[in-house]
């Protein structure tokens, strides 16, 4: 029935087949009515109407069969004309006009694709398939059996429709490309390798798939001629956009620069994914083509992607903004991987290469190392003029040396980036390259095993290699600069450095077997001694604990005797340190707090402008610590033998002469005794303070004739001492007067005649003034223990004549006691008046005294005639006292106010006659008691 349908009946049926997708009918239809049936009438049927949901592989035969022109036996087959059987051919055509087919027809395809409607066909199906039904995944089905038959198909599919196909249905089909397949391809090509390494690295936990995506995104999609051309001249804001010059390098492969800069952006930002790609993907020779056939580039245009693509890498390696290990080891993965690509002699391991440290300076020319491509660091890194990121030998040599140089900063605790590493390097900064090394000798200190000497024998190797990269025997600077972090720095300041680590982390044994003991000695024996003074010094700064037995204190002594061979026990340095301890060992003694809150530390003695004032805080804050005052006076001595008292103008301590150390230790005795003075006073402690007055300050007044201005307000200030209440008993009173009243007045007399003595000539008239009151308050005394007696005498006799005699004594014994009253009442005075010449004053001025009075002569002369004070005054004002003392108590009393007129004229010779006749003793020796029978 079919062989008598008409042709419009024809086209209707294949239509009405196509639309119920009854591929096996249009096959038969085709089969058998070929010359109506046309192959571009056929696939133009097939691209209007077959459904867009219909599996690819129902009809894929079909359009084959169309290609070839062969049809399977069909037979005696029947075909189901019903559909059209009923329709007048009027109708018939009106329905066929009315069809309205899609053109086969596509722009911007080549010539030759052009004019094959099966490729046509199977290029529009393909973009209707994927914009109409979303089926994307049904492309490969539809165009794998044409790979051979068209090359523009084969490059659709493997440069676009596979990436597009991987990236949106199998790597990340949660976060799809918003684009169809006829849009994306025709996205500029920047945008579209962006869109396709979208979701590449964004989680940390897929690191591990960044490779398959570059081998599986981005290669393929290389592969395209179109990719090649000049995109950029036709998509301006494709340039626009992304921000990068493509003057050259860009119009080559724009979509290929674009993925240079998402590598290298990573790299400044997130550098686990720059080198987890670069780890991962061997370049544009390491492709997934999903076994879709084999694609090759041409020998250029390889090698172009090659160099830029190691160029790239080596971008990333500097760009990488953290000075971390992992960074680091990241960053030396990428050197070897390059060598690799390049076929450079093999990068050794990491970890030996930081244990062998090998030799580079040889491998880095001077172009490289030139301070003009610091900048390079930071700009044009992917530009061909740079020279740090061309891949050749010298530029992956210079890129190892950093990475080694600043693993092993960060391996000691000191990170460094690759940029700051470079930056050392290229710059030459001096005072900068310092600041590393020192960073890094000090971060050795607070990390690794500290007690382990070949730990420190491996960092001191790092440390040198890191000034000269491996070239012990440079040539002259000015020839060949030296390469390394540290190559402006001097061996001997890096040899410094390393020792004073070696001793701040007690390496004693090893500091001595390298700097000591070796013939060929890394330092001069002066920098030697220089540098274990210094670090011995910086210990004791350091300390916390006074005690020498302890912490920084004991550091700093051990360092000191470390070095027998260099440190002599002899050499001032030597003992100016010994004398520091040992006075600060002294303080360890003592509670101590300069200021509130903050407790006494070693460094504040060091650095005190008086250091001798730190003696009255402990003074202070030590109750009874004035009874020690040997011990304080030994601690004051220390401090001037370490020469804390006498600084230069520039604050550091002075080196004294013996002639200055003696007169610094006088005046530090005197001072530390008038504080102890001052403090027993201050602590009603009069006794001890009187006891320091005339035991020391008379003896230290004699010593130098220099003027004092500490021990004679001492000696006044306890003159002027009056007791009180909580004033200290006397534990004993041994051979002195017997009243504590008369007593305590005749200790302060004798403080004045000290202070006299020992006063400048300005200061003499206040202390007369205080000795006068003090004479007159004795004579108040002595006049009231003699009336006192003479009452309590007077009584006893009343008692005796009148007979009343206790125990029964009657006028019988009156005869015996008037014969032998008139020698036992003299008896009696002479006892009482014996114990009353106990001495007075234990001056015991010595010859120096005689000079200091001659000093005073000529002031104290002029104070007598002002106050009327003389000598003959006094005798004549005693004169007259023991007159009156005869003429009320008879020959007794006259003598017993003779004698305590001789004692008031001995005092004064202490203060003023002794002073202007130049005799200074004052003798009080006692009579012995006689013992009664």
């Amino acid at each position: 029935m079919a062989l008598l349908l008409s042709p419009a009946k024809l086209v209707l049926l294949a239509v009405h087949f196509t639309v119920k997708a009854d591929v096996d009918s249009l096959t038969c239809l085709a089969a058998r009515h070929g010359t109506i049936l046309r192959k571009e009438l056929l696939l133009r049927i097939l691209l209007t109407y077959l459904p867009e949901a219909l599996q690819s592989n129902k009809y894929v035969g079909f359009v084959e069969q169309l290609e070839n022109g062969t049809f399977p036996e069909t037979g005696a087959r029947e075909v189901d004309c019903s559909t059209v059987e009923g329709l007048t051919e009027e109708d018939a055509t009106k329905k066929v006009r009315k069809l309205r087919l899609l053109s086969l027809a596509l722009p911007e395809v080549p010539e030759e694709v052009s004019e094959d409607a099966t490729a046509l066909f199977l290029l529009r199906r393909s973009y209707k398939v994927d914009e109409e039904a979303g089926l994307l995944d049904e492309l490969p089905s539809l165009l794998l059996p044409f790979l051979d038959y068209s090359p523009y198909i084969r490059t659709l599919m493997v440069s676009t429709i596979l990436p597009l196909l991987r990236r949106n249905c199998e790597y990340y089909p949660q976060e799809p490309i918003p684009y169809s397949l006829l849009g994306f391809q025709q996205l500029p090509d920047r945008l579209a390798v962006n869109l396709l390494l979208s979701q590449t690295g964004l989680r940390e936990t897929e690191l591990h798939l960044v490779g398959r995506d570059l081998k599986g995104l981005v290669g393929p999609w290389l592969f395209d001629e179109a990719r090649w051309k000049d995109n950029d001249k036709t998509n301006p804001s494709d340039t626009q956009d992304s921000g990068t010059n493509d003057a050259t390098d860009g119009s080559v492969c724009p979509g290929w620069e674009q993925f240079l800069k998402w590598l290298t952006t990573h790299a400044a930002k997130t550098w686990r994914v720059a080198v987890s790609a670069i780890e991962q993907w061997d370049g544009p020779g390491d492709i997934d083509l999903g076994g879709w056939g084999a694609m090759w580039l041409s020998g250029e245009e390889q090698g172009h992607l090659e160099q830029r693509y190691a160029r790239a890498a080596l971008a990333s390696a500097y760009l990488i903004p953290e000075g971390s290990t992992q960074a680091l080891e990241g960053a030396y993965s990428i050197v070897a991987k390059i060598a690799s690509l390049l076929d450079q002699d093999p990068v050794p391991p990491l970890s030996s290469a930081l244990a062998i440290l090998p030799p580079l300076a040889g491998q880095v020319t001077d172009i490289v190392s030139s301070a003009r491509n610091a900048t390079l660091m930071r700009n044009d890194l992917l530009d061909d003029s740079n020279f740090l990121t061309k891949p050749k030998t010298s530029s992956i040599a210079f890129l190892q040396g950093l990475v080694l140089s600043a693993t092993l900063l960060a391996k000691a605790g000191s990170p460094c980036t690759l940029r700051r590493a470079g930056e050392l390097v290229l710059l030459r900064d001096e005072r900068e390259q310092k600041i590393e090394a020192t960073k890094l000798i000090h971060a050795l200190g607070n990390s690794g095993p500290k007690t382990d000497d070949r730990f420190w024998i491996k960092a001191r190797n790092e440390i040198l290699w890191l000034r000269d990269w491996g070239a012990e025997d440079a040539p002259p600077v000015s020839e060949h600069p030296t390469r390394g972090i540290f190559s402006q720095i001097k061996k001997e300041f890096l040899e410094i450095e390393i020792l004073k680590a070696l001793l701040a982390n007690t390496r004693y044994t090893l500091a001595r077997t390298i700097y000591e003991d070796p013939p060929d000695q890394p330092l001069a024996r002066q920098l030697l001694q220089d540098t274990i003074y210094a670090t011995a010094m910086t210990a004791y700064d350091n300390a916390s604990n006074p005690n020498r037995t302890r912490g920084g204190l004991k550091k700093c002594d051990d360092i000191i005797k470390s070095f027998p061979k260099t440190i002599e026990k002899s050499a001032p340095a030597t003992r100016k340190i010994e004398a520091l301890l040992q006075a600060t060992h002294a303080l360890s003694e003592y509670r101590l707090v300069l200021k509130q809150g903050e407790p006494f530390t070693p460094v504040v003695l060091r650095v005190h402008t008086d250091p001798i004032s730190i003696i009255d805080k402990i003074l202070e804050q030590n109750p009874k610590s004035y009874t020690k005052i040997q011990n304080l006076i030994s601690l004051g001595t220390g401090m001037v033998q370490a020469g804390l008292t006498l600084r230069d103008k520039h604050g550091n301590a002075k080196t004294l002469t013996e002639e200055e150390q003696e007169r610094q230790c006088l005046t530090a005795e005197r001072r530390i005794t008038a504080m102890c003075i001052d403090t027993a006073l201050t602590e009603d402690d009069f006794e001890t303070a009187y006891s320091y007055v005339v035991n020391h300050l008379s003896t230290l007044s004699t010593t130098n004739s220099e003027a004092d201005e500490y021990s004679w307000k001492a000696a006044l200030q306890a003159g002027k001492y009056r007791c009180t209440a909580r004033t200290l008993r006397p534990t004993h009173l041994g051979n002195t007067s017997g009243n504590p009243e008369i007593r305590h007045l005749e200790q302060r007399i004798e403080c004045l005649s000290t202070a006299l003595r020992i006063a400048p000539a300005p200061t003499l008239q206040e202390i007369i003034n205080a000795f006068r009151r003090a004479e007159e308050e004795l004579e108040a005394a002595i006049k009231a223990e003699d009336e006192q007696e003479d009452a309590w005498d007077t009584a006893g006799d009343t008692i005796i004549h009148s007979g009343n005699m206790p125990g029964g004594f009657n006028s019988s014994t009156t005869a015996f006691e008037h014969r032998h009253s008139t020698s036992a009442k003299p008896a009696a005075s002479s006892r009482r008046h014996q114990v009353e010449e106990a001495p007075m004053s234990l001056f015991d001025l010595s010859k120096a005294s005689v000079m200091s009075a001659q000093r005073n002569l000529t002031a104290l002369s002029s104070l007598q005639r002002s106050t009327g004070l003389s000598r003959s005054d006094t005798v004549t004002s005693n004169a007259s006292t023991a007159e009156r003392g005869i003429g009320s108590d008879g020959e007794d009393g006259a003598q017993n106010q003779a004698k305590r007129a001789r004692k008031r004229d001995q005092l004064r010779e202490a203060a003023m006659g002794t002073l202007v006749s130049g005799v200074g003793w004052l003798v009080g020796a006692p009579a012995p008691v006689a013992e009664r029978d």
